[in-house]
């Protein structure tokens, strides 16, 4: 299983989405890839937002080895699934496959938890509170990912 987690600058959501769903992947043992991008190409090259490696630290997860990268078409190849923060990287996603079979790998994250409804997981850039409840929206996504794909 190849799973690519995708936010706008890939500092905040997406890396600690990452973290997450590498740490319980390493936990049960399973040899899944998984990575993350920005749709946007504004923090290429850097290290994860200070205030995401504070929560992930807080939580026994080490995400200071990660540097942003933008998204970039060749994923659709690379990856099983995509996973999109909110439903405008999940538009801007799917703006860039060239074939129904890449669009069908795109998901928002927060459907592995509840299917019927597409929650956002909101970008905490802007709001230092933010981090902890993005951490647990992404931690009980992450679960579900790794319930619904054993």
């Amino acid at each position: 299983m190849r799973i690519l987690m995708v936010c706008l600058g890939n500092i905040c959501r997406s890396p600690l989405a990452e973290g997450i769903m590498k740490n319980k992947v390493e936990k049960n043992h399973l040899g899944w890839q998984v990575d993350s991008a920005g749709t946007g190409a504004y923090h290429v090259g850097e290290a994860p937002d200070y205030r995401s490696v504070a929560v992930a630290k807080e939580n026994g997860i080490n995400i200071l080895a990660q540097r942003a990268r933008q998204f970039s078409p060749k994923d659709f190849e690379d990856f099983d699934l995509i996973y999109a923060m909110d439903k405008a990287n999940y538009q801007n996603i799917i703006n860039l496959a060239s074939k129904q079979e890449q669009k069908e790998k795109v998901k928002m994250i927060m459907t592995e938890v509840d299917p019927n409804e597409p929650t956002e997981v909101p970008d905490p850039y802007w709001d230092d509170n933010g981090f902890n409840k993005v951490f647990q929206m992404l931690d009980r996504a992450c679960e579900a990912i790794l319930s619904n794909n054993s």
